[in-house]
C-alpha cells in the first residue's frame, strides 16, 4: 500500500514505515504531522485511486524526526576580465518525517 502525497510544492510517494526529508513542517521532534493533499493510493489489492486533483477521506499519517539544514549550495558569478566576482551560499532549512501510516 502507497499514496502519492503533496507538500512544500513538491510530490512524494510515501508508504508505511518510509522516511522522507521535506521542506520545513512546525513541529517538535516526536509530534505527529497529517498530510491531507493526497493525489494518488494504491492498496494491497492492486486497486488504484487517482484524484483530479485530489482524493478525499484519505490521510496520511506522520511522526516528526528531526529538524536540519541541507548541505551548502554556492551560487557563484563571475564577469571575466572586470575583477568582478560574486559568491553566495546558501542552507536549505528541512525536517525529517517517519510514516506512520496511511488511513483511507
Amino acid at each position: 500500500m502507497f499514496a502519492v502525497i503533496k507538500t512544500g510544492g513538491k510530490q512524494y510517494r510515501v508508504a508505511a514505515n518510509d522516511t522522507i526529508t521535506i521542506a520545513t513542517v512546525e513541529g517538535e521532534p516526536g509530534s505527529a504531522v497529517t498530510f491531507g493533499e493526497v493525489l494518488l493510493f494504491a492498496d494491497d489489492a492492486g486497486a488504484t485511486q487517482v484524484g483530479a486533483p485530489l482524493l478525499s477521506g484519505i490521510s496520511v499519517a506522520g511522526e516528526i524526526v528531526s529538524h536540519g539544514r541541507d548541505a551548502k549550495v554556492i551560487a557563484f558569478k563571475k564577469r571575466r576580465r572586470q575583477n568582478s566576482r560574486r559568491k553566495r551560499g546558501h542552507r536549505q532549512h528541512h525536517t525529517v518525517v517517519r510514516i506512520t501510516g496511511i488511513s483511507a
